[in-house]
């Protein structure tokens, strides 16, 4: 390995560290604070390791594509699914983070990085459509955790819940989506929120 190579790596893997001074809207389960963008990134990797063994999905590849997705938020920021965000201005500022930090590195692991997140953005792969299936059922846990977490800041109801995690969590993992509606539907009954 060139002594240019180890440097471009190194680089890379220090500019990343600012992944977790992003901050998302998502508490932590203990309430104490928001999570950032590094943490939820580690607890997806995490989602993946415990759930996917009923699923027919590599989970190595799983893992790689949950460590590599948020990566453009050092740049981008983070887009919470309960905000009114201009998608195409998300995804021009998406694609010029991934170019840039992603180009950080060698040319062949650039490569390689910019396919994960590619991946994992145009979901058409069994792994890609599990990994969103995950990267919306971590935020959903966290709010049934924390009396409804950015759902009560945002006055998000149970049938909103549904339109916005739902499709993508079911398509990923139909028996997730059934486990996750009966926790929507615990969290809503419970609280007296609007349904």
């Amino acid at each position: 390995m060139s002594e240019a190579r180890i440097a471009e790596q190194l680089g890379f893997l220090a500019e990343i560290d600012a992944l977790k001074s992003v901050v998302r809207q998502s508490p932590l389960a203990d309430r104490s604070r928001r999570e950032n963008s590094a943490e939820h990134s580690w607890h997806l990797a995490m989602f993946a390791l415990v759930l996917s063994d009923d699923e027919a999905v590599d989970t190595a590849h799983v893992i790689k594509l949950l460590l590599v997705h948020d990566i453009v938020e050092i740049d981008a920021g983070d887009a919470p699914i309960h905000g009114n965000h201009d998608s195409q201005a998300v995804e021009a500022r998406e694609n010029a983070a991934a170019e840039r930090l992603f180009g950080l590195l060698p040319d062949d692991q650039a490569a390689t990085f910019a396919g994960l997140w590619r991946e994992f953005e145009a979901a058409e792969t069994p792994e890609a459509r599990f990994a969103k299936t995950l990267d919306r059922l971590q935020p959903l846990l966290l709010n049934t955790l924390t009396d409804g977490g950015t759902w009560t800041e945002n006055r998000v109801t149970e049938r909103e819940v549904h339109e916005r995690y739902g499709p993508t969590i079911e398509r990923g993992s139909p028996a997730l989506w059934r486990h996750a509606k009966a926790l929507v539907r615990r969290h809503f009954a419970d609280s007296g929120a609007q349904r």
